[in-house]
């Protein structure tokens, strides 16, 4: 149990200022040189300073040299919003030799020139630094919380991801365990046939992983398996698992998790395009296993037995939809997203099939042609070479499916090409194919349980996508592949490596520092009502425990700092004010209120 600082802390005078131009993001609406003239006549401000990017180098040697020469100790940014650069300048107050802990933010972007103009941006910035200034006057340095971490990390999900992630981390020496629900190893490979752009065998890529990863020596794997709960926090996590065959339960205590439980393929409704009404009609994925296990000969492809004279290849299905247009799943969503593969893969198939059999006539039928990658384009302009036929629909005119009056063909495909000023065409064709998207994999319990995001595409949600691409909100749990967002292999694997660097880098030390920013308790103040412990939003960060205290036995809270929030609800329903929030104190909130309504450029 740790004690609260007390609040007699002697304010500080010594207050550097940095305002940040943000490119013109902030001063092209807030008058920037203005603001530093109002907050270098601020009490306690020593120095008040501007620059172009305070992010960038001179900026931050602007604050290295200020609190090297003991000009200032604490240090408020005016700048963007604090989850971008917020660890850019603490990271460069520890290079001067100071706590990191000494610093206030303002957001002056967001906040500011992003919503207001003139003379309200520049009055509403003021006021902003004024009460970030009050705040960090009663800053005082902290340290850290270190946390014991076991050197061990569990991958969930047994795809390219999953396995790339586990041997690029126990490389590093680090023991990792992979939990696969089904009963292989490999996820979408074990159905894909040749990847497009390289032409590289998807068989050949898993069994090159797979005889890597079953000799691997650090490496734990265990198929079949559901996880039936998840407890602890960073360095110190719990995974009940149980396994669907003999349901037998075991645990793995692991010190982090990397989500790489994968994607899956859109099934299209019954009569989507004639889906499951025509057996004609099939999706991609049937067709790559179709191509993958060939045994046609002769100029023209053969599906069923059955010579394919004409094939249409429909793109855009179970993505991009559109409200209104597209009929929504059974719990009502759209994916309104780009699966970003599906272009490549149908080009890829195309030009297999025409180079093979030329006899066989191909049609693709698309919103937009999105061949993004690297080498990719050129699938796009091998097809036009092999004579495959392109033509264009709109979101709101989508193809139509329906017995072709013509008797050497089973199905007739209408289509209003806009490639051709919107005629109307009748293909009659042998063979419906539909590019379906990506999905990710149902884990909406697994995520509940373990407090993680969703994004409204119904993909697990990064913390960020530029700065902290595989990381989640929870310390200690990274993502990776397709659960993330559409991906082909490769990208899979980077996102895969980014995982595991983050992840060997956090347990490498055995020891993981956290931010100090968590509850304290007075054990003086503490009456031991519990109030605090029905408020925690988190189990098991706070208790009331039995302690002796001069021969007598009190109830007194204790916070589990790991666990810890910091969102101050404990603090809120203390009727002796026992509880307050390193960095986030009760005195310093209301020093930056009394700095907002007395400031005379208040609006």
């Amino acid at each position: 149990m740790s004690e609260m600082s007390s609040d007699k802390t002697t304010k500080t005078d010594r207050v550097g200022v940095y305002i940040c131009y943000c490119g013109g993001n902030i001063s092209d609406h807030v008058d920037v040189e203005a603001v530093r003239n109002r907050v270098e006549k601020m009490p306690g401000v020593a120095v008040a300073r501007t620059e172009m990017f305070m992010c960038s180098d001179p900026g931050q040697e602007m604050i290295i040299e200020d609190l090297k020469s003991g000009k200032i100790d604490r240090v408020v940014v005016a700048s963007c919003a604090p989850s971008l650069h917020e660890t850019t300048f603490r990271d460069a107050i520890k290079r001067a030799g100071s706590n990191p802990f000494i610093y206030e933010h303002a957001n002056i972007r967001e906040q500011v020139s992003w919503v207001h103009h003139g003379d309200t941006a520049t009055n509403k910035a003021t006021v902003l630094i004024a009460s970030a200034t009050a705040k960090a006057k009663r800053l005082k340095p902290l340290d850290p919380i270190r946390v014991e971490a076991k050197k061990h990390t569990t991958i969930i999900g047994g795809g390219v991801a999953g396995i790339k992630t586990a041997l690029d981390i126990a490389q590093t020496g680090i023991e990792v365990t992979l939990i696969e629900k089904s009963g292989i190893l490999g996820g979408q490979l074990n159905h894909l046939d040749r990847l497009a752009p390289s032409g590289e065998k998807a068989s050949d890529i898993l069994q090159e992983f797979l005889d890597q990863i079953v000799n691997y020596k650090n490496i734990t794997i265990h198929t079949n398996c559901i996880i039936e709960n998840v407890t602890g926090y960073v360095g110190n996590f719990r995974l009940d698992v149980v396994t669907k065959s003999d349901n037998k339960k075991f645990n793995i205590d692991t010190g982090a998790i990397v989500m790489a439980t994968g994607s899956v393929s859109y099934t299209p409704y019954d009569g989507e395009y004639g889906f499951g009404r025509h057996e004609q009609v099939i999706v991609l994925k049937d067709l790559i296993h179709i191509l993958k296990e060939n045994k046609s000969s002769g100029s023209v492809l053969e599906v069923n037995g059955k010579p394919i004279k004409n094939m249409v290849m429909i793109h855009c299905v179970g993505s991009r939809q559109i409200p209104g247009i597209h009929k929504p799943k059974e719990n009502g969503k759209l994916n309104e997203y780009c699966s970003r593969t599906c272009c490549a893969a149908m080009l890829n198939a195309s030009n297999q099939i025409r180079e093979n059999f030329p006899g066989t006539g191909i049609y693709e039928m698309y919103r937009d042609i999105r061949t993004y990658g690297r080498g990719q384009e050129a699938l796009y302009t091998q097809a036009s070479k092999n004579k495959v036929v392109f033509m264009r629909y709109e979101a709101d005119a989508l193809p139509e499916i329906t017995p072709s009056p013509l008797p050497d063909y089973p199905l007739q495909v209408k289509i209003k090409d806009s490639l051709t000023f919107n005629e109307e065409m009748d293909v009659p064709v042998d063979l419906v194919v539909l590019a379906t998207g990506i999905e990710p994999d149902d884990v909406s319990g697994l995520a509940s349980m373990m407090k993680l995001p969703i994004g409204t595409d119904q993909f697990l949600l990064e913390v960020h996508p530029k700065l902290r691409p595989v990381e989640f909100p929870i310390t200690g749990v990274f993502l990776a592949g397709t659960c993330q967002a559409p991906m082909d292999a490769g990208e899979a694997c980077n996102a895969a490596g980014a995982a595991a660097v983050k992840a060997s880098a956090l347990l490498r030390k055995g020891y993981i520092e956290l931010d100090p920013f968590v509850a304290q308790v007075d054990i003086d103040k503490c009456q031991g009502h519990g109030a605090c412990v029905e408020a925690c939003l988190k189990e098991g960060a706070l208790e009331l425990i039995e302690t002796t205290i001069e021969g007598k036995i009190h109830k007194k809270a204790r916070v589990t700092a790991a666990l810890c929030l910091g969102c101050g609800a404990c603090a809120a329903v203390c009727p002796e004010k026992a509880i307050d929030i390193n960095g986030w104190a009760l005195k310093q909130y209301e020093d930056m209120v009394d700095a907002i309504v007395s400031d005379g450029f208040a609006v």
